[in-house]
């Protein structure tokens, strides 16, 4: 006859509470890719985006001939994959028996929800690290930040045409690039820059260009452009998961630029192991990140 343990807590009357931990431990932290992509959701296991070229200028129509018929093409296609990524812990039966549940599952909880989020913020960094990288390409076949994009009506650029680390000039220099954008048929966007993105290197020499009441570094009695202009609206963000510590960027209002599409939001899960009796945890979610619209995002890999 077997004997019937009556001491202690059985581990599924503990599972309740651990979920609160590990959601508590996960929301503590900012995030930061947040700033970097547009956000949406999929319910699919990819998402594409079609760029349609649209139409280029209007002839003139001559007295009694037929109008011109412009033909609108499909452009670059981009595919987003998403990845799946799970981790999990174990707590012993032996450390259930021992009383030590609640203070090693919630440690254990704090380090897979901090997990995720490292993880996250590494994949979605990824993507601007190897923004000027040729290996990793887009829908067009080019880098993120490069000076040849192909187009229909030509290769255009979303680099600073000489390399440079963060000054006021090279702002000024790329947001005049940016003034000038044209879609992929030749014809001028309005493109407006909102906010300028750098390593953590960067970020007082940022903030002392962008909002020093008079021009930055000199001794002229200049007001400060890009400050009296509000020349970048949503300001500075620093990352640090940027791995270049002079590359810098900044965002557009473009639409479909830079894309994180979420398939599966992240979850918690628990229970108990029949054979060992352990207590097990996991964590699972499914997204993908990448660009869709070289426009949105624009930089320098820095001097």
């Amino acid at each position: 006859m077997s004997a019937v343990i009556t001491t202690g807590t059985h581990p599924k009357a503990l599972w309740p509470g651990i979920h609160e931990w590990w959601g508590l431990k996960y929301n503590e932290h900012p995030e930061e890719c947040v700033d970097l992509f547009t956000r949406a959701s999929s319910s699919q296991s990819y998402e594409e985006d079609v760029e349609a070229t649209g139409f280029g200028l209007a002839p003139v129509k001559g007295e009694g001939t037929s109008t011109v018929y412009d033909s609108e093409t499909q452009g670059v296609t981009k595919r987003y994959t998403h990845v799946a990524y799970g981790l999990g812990y174990v707590v012993t039966y032996e450390e259930l028996r021992d009383n030590l549940y609640e203070k090693l599952s919630k440690r254990r909880a704090g380090a897979l929800a901090f997990s995720f989020r490292q993880t996250k913020e590494n994949v979605g960094a990824n993507v601007y690290n190897r923004a000027f990288n040729s290996n990793f390409v887009g829908g067009d076949g080019k880098e993120m930040i490069a000076t040849d994009h192909p187009t229909l009506s030509g290769d255009q650029s979303n680099r600073l045409t000489v390399n440079a680390d963060l000054s006021e000039s090279s702002i000024e220099d790329l947001q005049i690039q940016i003034m000038q954008a044209k879609n992929n048929r030749g014809l001028k966007i309005s493109l407006i820059p909102q906010s300028l993105h750098v390593h953590p290197s960067d970020w007082f020499e940022a903030n002392r260009i962008l909002k020093s009441v008079l021009q930055n570094d000199t001794a002229n009695n200049a007001i400060n452009v890009l400050k009296a202009t509000n020349a970048l609206p949503k300001g500075i963000k620093v990352n640090h998961y940027f791995t270049d510590s002079d590359a810098w960027f900044m965002r557009t209002n473009c639409p479909n630029g830079a894309m994180n599409f979420t398939r599966e939001a992240i979850s918690f899960e628990k229970d108990n192991d029949f054979d060992t009796k352990n207590a097990k945890a996991a964590s699972y979610e499914r997204y993908s990140f990448g660009w869709t619209d070289f426009r949105d995002v624009w930089g320098s890999a820095g001097a």
